[in-house]
């Protein structure tokens, strides 16, 4: 697994990200670009991200903390990607234009970058988010296998294949037949200070006759498996009958019906629970965090999961179900416990140590910055780019 060095030439880059999804969207996909694409504009190149107009009201075209965004027109919806009609022409033609293409993965528009990128004698780096899970179904079948075709005919192209881990890309079905072009960049995480007052405002809300508050962060879908963590709510109960799970996170999914399947648990831990929906800012959810006494996180898959991170940052710590990369940063870090995957069980026992001895899972923001450091991460991407910019088409 290959960190390039820096690259000699220091002269500004084009930069064009393609992915599905951008802001406002916020969920782990467009906060990683974000996040990375803002950096590179502050340090002085110049990044356009190419992705659908998931909303009508969103412009064609803005520009957002320097950052370009153009948004093609996408009237249908294939699961939980969107077909831009436009895009083959409005991609070349951006592709033209820039230096090197940063592409998300998974995404249905792979193979074609790929192709395009070759027909315009550029290069390109794809980061890999998570191999693709979606619930059972013929169609579904079809567009995991239609997907990883695509990501198929793309990786062997690739300049870099970017992993969040090496535990995941050692595990993932997707990286390793091209493990020799893999390269490993920890996810970019940046958390706000939370606001003291603020959260303290928050744990009055959501607490339930002075119990603990348990967070989670994500959509209400089943790879992430929230029906444990209210199942484990039989456990935890015998300890803090007055236990409170806050789900932050949007959990009405139009592309799933995981929410309407799960109505009768939901009902019956009723007082238990509170949907917060999505928040707005890093600044809410670093308050969310530090609101909780521990973030659950009982996914059957993660590729990393960033808010994990964000927890630790903000003083909470964490319980994960034991899966490759989701389980990295508790790994480095210490600061939580694992858990079998699909055990509600185990989760609530877990849950139970973590809420009754917290000093043993708590680490400095010091101490977690340094395992995972954004500037870093940053330079790693940076060095990335400038490589495949400066090499010939080949």
């Amino acid at each position: 697994m290959r960190t390039p060095t820096p690259h000699t030439d220091d002269k500004p880059l084009k930069i064009l990200a393609a992915l599905q999804y951008y802001l406002p969207h916020r969920t782990g996909v467009p906060i990683h670009v974000q996040r990375v694409a803002e950096e590179l504009v502050r340090r002085g190149h110049q990044v356009t991200v190419l992705a659908a107009r998931h909303s009508i009201d969103l412009p064609r075209d803005e520009t957002i903390n320097g950052v370009r965004i153009v948004r093609l027109w996408a009237p249908l919806r294939v699961s939980r990607g969107m077909v831009m009609p436009a895009y083959p022409y409005a991609a070349l033609g951006l592709i033209q234009r820039h230096d090197v293409v940063w592409l998300q993965l998974p995404m249905l528009e792979t193979a074609l970058m790929a192709f395009l990128t070759r027909l315009a004698g550029k290069q390109l780096v794809a980061t890999h988010h998570g191999d693709l899970v979606l619930p059972q179904g013929f169609f579904n079948r079809f567009v995991s296998w239609f997907t990883f075709l695509n990501y198929r005919l793309m990786a062997p192209r690739a300049s870099r294949l970017i992993a969040y881990s090496q535990d995941y890309a050692d595990h993932s079905y997707y990286l390793q037949p091209f493990l020799d072009r893999v390269s490993v960049i920890h996810p970019p995480i940046q958390v706000p200070e939370p606001q003291p007052e603020r959260v303290a405002e928050l744990r009055a809300r959501w607490q339930r006759n002075g119990g603990p508050v348990i967070g989670y962060a994500g959509r209400f879908v089943q790879e992430k498996r929230p029906d444990l963590l209210i199942r484990a709510l039989e456990v935890i109960n015998r300890t803090y009958p007055n236990a409170r799970v806050v789900f932050a996170g949007e959990y009405d999914i139009r592309y799933e019906d995981t929410w309407e399947r799960n109505q009768a648990l939901v009902q019956r831990y009723d007082e238990q629970l509170v949907f917060l929906g999505d928040l707005s800012s890093m600044q809410a959810m670093a308050n969310f965090y530090a609101a909780c006494d521990v973030l659950a996180l009982p996914s059957d898959t993660e590729c990393f999961a960033l808010v994990q991170v964000e927890a630790m940052l903000s003083g909470t710590p964490v319980v994960m179900t034991d899966t490759p990369g989701g389980r990295v940063p508790v790994t480095k870090t210490g600061m939580g416990k694992l858990v079998p995957r699909g055990n509600w069980e185990a989760f609530g026992h877990a849950l139970v140590d973590v809420l009754s001895h917290p000093a043993q899972y708590r680490k400095s923001r010091e101490v977690i910055q340094r395992v995972f450091n954004f500037g870093e991460t940053v330079d790693q991407y940076e060095a990335h780019f400038r490589r495949a910019a400066g090499r010939e088409n080949g």
